[in-house]
């Protein structure tokens, strides 16, 4: 097996502690092209499909791929702006502000990047960049609040697979979820709050989960309750009683049964119940991206009101806001504990002697 080498590596350069923080990924531009590209890499994750394989190869490259990607396109289209996709624009974002704010709390010297699970920036291009500059402990944060095998474990697998072809390991952290992280939750209910300020309250608070298949769950998966348990904290920050919230899950996929309630159902349904007005929130979604853009903001807004709703309000993801990289970065400052940046003199002076010692004789 051929291994990534160092060889040119810098004996006197300074280790340096590293932040990657993760995301899903999006297409390069809302072409049939690009996304025929990124949909095969994305459905070919055996954590998102969980199918035999040899029969889901035929699914996926014979009919899926066929027709999905032109679909697919127009929907991205519509969310694309000039600054690419809002998934990459509101990551970056992030980056940059967890950058700023940690620099801002004394460290200097930390390397923050992010990268894609599937697309770019890729893992394989954004870990060769930081070791480059000197990262030997390395802290990954995969935005994910809520764990699922097909997500946090996913992102595990790649950064397992891009190790195993390398020679020198960092200290590795890996936060694999923070539903209940109390920081987030703050920030997620104030969010909401703000918006009850400017707009006022609606009938019903929905809170929207990306969902995935029930036998997932029926598996061990815990995304599950862990969704469940994000609701609740979230609701009793707000003052909110059972029948003031709703918890369900969108963007389900395929013919098999996925976690119920789901969200379009649940929106056509309200109406007749009496309740026309709601106000939707995606805590499973660090930042905005096609599925809180285009599927909750406009698609299922046209079920509600459609239905016989009246008044249909977005929450925008909590995206770089303050409160929420404020709690991004109380949660690596937490998985930073006892850490610190160890320059080691000892591996210069080992170098040096090393020049004058001959092996082999």
């Amino acid at each position: 097996m051929r291994y990534i080498n160092t060889p040119n590596f810098d004996h006197k350069q300074s280790d340096k502690i590293g932040i990657l923080l993760t995301n899903l990924g999006t297409p390069d531009e809302p072409t049939p092209k690009a996304l025929k590209r990124y949909l095969k890499q994305f459905l070919s994750d055996p954590r998102v499909v969980e199918v035999p394989r040899l029969l889901w190869w035929l699914i996926l490259n014979c009919v899926i791929l066929q027709f999905r990607p032109r679909r697919s396109a127009k929907a991205y289209a519509t969310v694309f702006t000039e600054q690419g996709s809002p998934l990459l624009f509101h990551t970056q974002a992030q980056r940059d502000a967890v950058a700023a704010k940690l620099q801002q709390d004394g460290l200097n010297d930390v390397v923050v990047e992010f990268a894609m699970r599937y697309g770019n920036p890729s893992f394989d291009s954004v870990l060769e960049k930081m070791f480059a500059q000197g990262v030997r402990k390395l802290v990954v944060l995969p935005l994910y609040p809520q764990y699922s095998a097909s997500t946090s474990a996913s992102t595990f697998d790649e950064l397992a697979r891009n190790f195993m072809c390398r020679r020198w390991l960092p200290d590795l952290r890996f936060v694999s979820h923070y539903p209940d992280y109390a920081p987030f939750i703050k920030a997620a209910a104030d969010k909401i709050r703000r918006h009850w300020q400017q707009h006022g309250q609606a009938d019903r608070l929905i809170l929207s989960y990306h969902g995935i298949p029930k036998r997932y769950l029926l598996n061990g998966d815990p995304y599950h309750c862990e969704c469940y348990k994000t609701s609740r904290l979230i609701a009793e920050q707000l003052g909110l009683n059972k029948e003031q919230y709703i918890t369900t899950f969108q963007s389900r996929f395929g013919r098999e049964e996925w976690l119920k309630p789901y969200t379009d159902e649940t929106l056509k349904a309200l109406p007749a119940q009496g309740v026309k007005s709601v106000q939707i929130f995606c805590p499973g979604f660090s930042a905005d991206c096609l599925e809180t853009i285009e599927e909750i903001g406009e698609e299922n807004k046209e079920y509600f009101l459609h239905a016989g709703g009246q008044r249909y309000e977005y929450i925008s993801a909590l995206n770089a806001e303050p409160e929420h990289i404020e709690a991004l970065c109380q949660l690596i400052n937490d998985n930073l504990h006892g850490w610190q940046v160890n320059h080691l003199p000892q591996r210069a002076e080992l170098a040096e002697q090393l020049k004058h010692e001959k092996y082999g004789d």
